[in-house]
């Protein structure tokens, strides 16, 4: 009997939560729930996206999985290593399995450093290989993301912004990693760079089997590279699908409306029209309500939903979602959206 090859990447019951000082009189400790009880695995040479609005949990929860944001609770599993158990010496050794891609190309690079000596500091601060053979492994990284050896005696300001993110990638790829986090790494690029950069993930995954966590809040760009999608929504998983199944048939409504605000060419004033609109804010992650979480904002809510948090749920295979008013009807779900509809 066949089984399926066991996660790169396994994440259970996964919560983060920072203590916060109370404001009044009495000055008592608040908690923040930025990230409540996720779960998800990711196949080894695979894309997972996770994507949500601005305060969704989404990069907390890729910094927690990297041991850069502190777990409160949850397992981390990368392979056979049990990443949220291991300290020191061993979570230094861990590291070299894993790495990211920062948001910002100008930022994330020291302005005083040479852009050699920057994808050249992972290897030395982990002494990884001989110094001839860390030499060598930066001239192979500046070819293999399109860059030319004799560039690497420059400095960041130099470089435009899809070449400094092109130098970001090579650091990140310096010490093999099996795990990529990439975070919102096209975001600070102008449109007509993005797509290289895109593509050049894209070849990079193929030629050496990486696996990406990739986050961000873009639709269009989720579409492009993800094999597999989560939605976040103040510190939960709503929905998680393939991209094929997601893409053709989002169930939970704030899917729906992230998918409904992708600008698009053709059909546009037609989609604009049909887009749907939330109204106010998500609420508080340090007294989140009772019930869904999104059931003050969803235009498909009922009074029930409001009183219990429903379960993420696998309602056709591989497509999981936290919504108690999905319906299957011969084999296929109906979002409630498109229950009203009919």
């Amino acid at each position: 009997m066949n089984t399926a090859p066991s996660p790169l990447l396994s994440v259970r019951d996964l919560q983060v939560h920072f203590p916060i000082a109370g404001s009044g009189w009495r000055r008592s400790t608040e908690v923040v729930r930025a990230v409540d009880g996720v779960s998800f695995d990711i196949a080894r040479g695979t894309t997972l996206a996770v994507v949500g609005e601005s305060g969704s949990g989404k990069t907390t929860t890729a910094l927690s999985v990297m041991r850069l944001a502190p777990i409160t609770s949850g397992q981390v599993r990368l392979g056979d290593t049990q990443l949220d158990e291991i300290e020191g010496e061993a979570l230094r050794d861990a590291r070299k399995r894993v790495q990211i891609i920062f948001q910002d190309p100008f930022s994330s690079l020291n302005p005083r450093q040479r852009v050699g000596e920057a994808v050249r500091a992972p290897l030395d601060l982990m002494k990884v290989g001989t110094p001839e053979q860390r030499r060598a492994r930066v001239d192979e990284l500046f070819a293999q993301v399109g860059l030319r050896p004799e560039q690497q005696h420059l400095f960041p300001h130099q470089f435009s912004g899809g070449q400094r993110q092109r130098i970001n990638i090579a650091r990140a790829l310096a010490t093999h990693p099996e795990l990529v986090v990439c975070d919102e790494p096209v975001s600070a690029l102008d449109v007509a760079i993005r797509a290289q950069i895109l593509n050049l993930l894209v070849r990079l995954q193929k030629e050496m089997g990486l696996t990406y966590l990739f986050i961000s809040h873009d639709m269009a760009v989720v579409e492009h590279i993800c094999d597999e999608i989560a939605v976040m929504y103040l510190g939960q998983i709503v929905e998680r699908a393939p991209r094929k199944a997601f893409f053709s048939n989002p169930l939970h409504p704030y899917s729906a409306a992230l998918l409904s605000a992708v600008p698009t060419v053709k059909g546009g004033r037609e989609r604009a029209a049909r887009r749907l609109r939330l109204v106010g804010d998500p609420p508080s992650p340090i007294a989140p309500p009772p019930g869904c979480r999104f059931a003050g904002r969803c235009p498909a809510a009922e009074p029930e939903c409001s009183r219990e948090l429903p379960p993420l749920r696998e309602v056709t295979p591989g497509h999981w979602v936290r919504c108690r008013r999905i319906e299957v009807v011969n084999g296929r779900a109906l979002p409630p959206l498109q229950q009203e509809a009919a």
